[in-house]
């Protein structure tokens, strides 16, 4: 078979994070996959799905047109079958028995290799009364605390590091004080004016409050008709301070009939109101599809397959298989949608193909998805699309991720961690690369999120108008300059609040990240023609970042 792999940095993601062995082929992973999740897996099991469909889903994954969630590449044909990305956690009360039980949870998740997310919205403020003990509520930051330390020193599935959400009502007593939990430049370490921002930039490895996690504040029907009569509250304009100029906290909206789906996975984009649910993820890759129809056929056997997951993944305790019994959600995603709209011309915008295309993809979802469930007498699902980050599996078809922009044309891209050294390489981006290579498309003038990165309003606007295709929610984030900017500033603040507050009806949730605002950025933008000039060329830095370990997380 022809070579799947676009570029060497697909082909390293994948014998360094997914082969079982150095030998295996990506078709062979394809067929492992699909025999172990629809299939006998190897004479063991009854088939779950039409030889036919497995057959054209071999020739789906074989052919990068659909990613299985990173977990369903890492396990198949592994002992265990963790496939499942990540698991939607809620402090259910305030009491030691619930504190205790929630930690026993979450290490149980994080072991299988799947990443957590938590809303603490339940426990009582800092500072209230104990009647039974006459003490006072430490609130809910220490637990978020815990479950931070745990993840540090949890490798989720023995294999990789942890990955970690946390959130809280926008109306809890504790909101403000959450909003700067991780202002690391505020926290001095001794008397020398050295601060914990300073030493996670020399290795960010460095223990700093709730590094490990990643924190939104929830914003629900009160909040949206106090906005409708009265303005942004300060909270939501202090949370938007926070977001340009650190990137977190991030924004979870839950509104109408969603308003209590508050549960969110460690990437954002699976949404549920029940404690212990569970993702289930892969992606449609729009950029290796060529027309409707063809698209159409991918995302049905694509649905059948998440259906077929949901009764062969391994789950980390039962409370989960009796969550995932009653819900059912599956997760299935885009990714190479950027390509898509770079192929026929188009800018980073809805346009009336894409919308028709969507269209099929909300229907065709649905339709077999509840077709193979009456087929096996199952319970259909309550939800069935959400887009995720896809990154690493993003790297495998080499192609843009989820419904994000093109990040650059070129960049600086960590590779591997030797010592206390990081060894980079200069990347000129695959989908990049095929457009100027086999379409003749200048390198100047393809839009990236770094062009977009002085016009934020556009990324929001496309995220809220595919939200309406998506059924749960949407990973994806706002690249903005760095803080004090001549854009992104003390001045910026009410105007991007405004934008937020007008898109935040058709949103699940929103992240912006401010070029810099962590150490050990995983990639640097650069000029084509300097990675053009270095390319294949690996070299070290001292640069402790932020991602060890094998695999992604959230459908990577």
């Amino acid at each position: 078979m022809s070579d799947p792999f676009r570029t060497e940095q697909a082909r390293h993601v994948f014998h360094d994070k997914y082969a079982l062995t150095q030998a295996e082929t990506w078709h062979q992973r394809a067929l492992t996959i699909v025999d172990d999740v629809c299939g006998t897996r190897s004479g063991r099991l009854a088939p779950i799905m039409a030889a036919s469909d497995r057959d054209f889903l071999g020739h789906c994954i074989s052919g990068m047109k659909f990613l299985p969630g990173g977990r369903y590449i890492y396990y198949a044909g592994r002992d265990a079958q963790f496939f499942n990305n990540c698991f939607l956690l809620r402090a259910e009360e305030d009491t030691r028995e619930e504190w205790g039980a929630l930690t026993h949870r979450a290490t149980d998740c994080l072991m299988s290799g799947g990443g957590i997310g938590v809303d603490y919205s339940r426990i009582r403020p800092r500072g209230r009364l104990l009647r039974r003990t006459g003490g006072s509520a430490s609130g809910p930051l220490p637990l978020m605390q815990i479950i931070n330390e745990m993840g540090r020193n949890v490798m989720q599935g023995g294999s990789r590091r942890s990955a970690i959400y946390a959130s809280l009502n926008w109306m809890h007593d504790d909101a403000k004080e959450f909003l700067h939990a991780k202002d690391w430049h505020k926290l001095p370490i001794g008397s020398n004016g050295y601060t914990v921002w300073d030493a996670k930039m020399a290795d960010f490895n460095y223990p700093a409050p709730l590094d490990m996690t990643n924190i939104s504040l929830n914003y629900d029907d009160n909040f949206k008709d106090l906005v409708e009569n009265d303005g942004p509250p300060d909270i939501f304009l202090e949370n938007v301070r926070q977001a340009l100029s650190s990137g977190e906290p991030g924004f979870s909206f839950n509104f109408g009939d969603k308003q209590n789906e508050t549960l969110r996975n460690a990437c954002t984009e699976v949404t549920s109101e029940d404690d212990s649910d569970v993702c289930n993820l892969g992606s449609v890759n729009m950029g290796a599809i060529d027309s409707l129809a063809e698209f159409q056929d991918v995302v049905s056997v694509a649905s059948k397959f998440l259906v077929c997951g949901t009764l062969r993944a391994d789950l980390p305790y039962h409370k989960v298989k009796q969550v995932r019994e009653k819900n059912r959600r599956l997760g299935l995603g885009l990714m190479g949608v950027h390509e898509w709209l770079l192929k026929r011309g188009y800018k980073y915008q809805m346009c009336d193909e894409l919308a028709k295309w969507l269209t099929v993809y909300e229907d065709e979802s649905k339709r077999s998805a509840d077709a193979h469930c009456s087929r096996f007498f199952l319970s259909t699902p309550k939800a069935y699309r959400a887009i995720a980050p896809t990154g690493s599996i993003g790297i495998l078809a080499s192609t843009t991720t989820g419904i994000e922009p093109l990040y650059a044309v070129a960049y600086k891209r960590r590779r591997l961690l030797k010592g206390d050294r990081w060894h980079y390489e200069y990347v000129v981006d695959g989908t990049a690369q095929t457009l100027i290579q086999e379409l003749g498309v200048d390198p100047e003038t393809i839009e990236t999120a770094a062009d977009l990165a002085s016009d934020p309003e556009r990324r929001i606007k496309f995220q809220a108008e595919v939200q309406d295709y998506v059924d749960m929610s949407i990973s994806s984030t706002v690249n903005i300059p760095a803080w004090d900017s001549t854009v992104e500033n003390e001045e910026a603040v009410r105007n991007i609040a405004g934008i937020i507050t007008r898109y935040a009806p058709r949103l699940r949730g929103l992240t912006f990240y401010p070029d810099g605002a962590r150490g050990g950025q995983p990639l640097t933008r650069v000029e084509y023609a300097t990675a053009i000039k270095h390319k294949g060329v690996v070299f070290e830095e001292n640069d402790i970042c932020s991602i060890t370990g094998k695999g992604g997380t959230c459908g990577a």
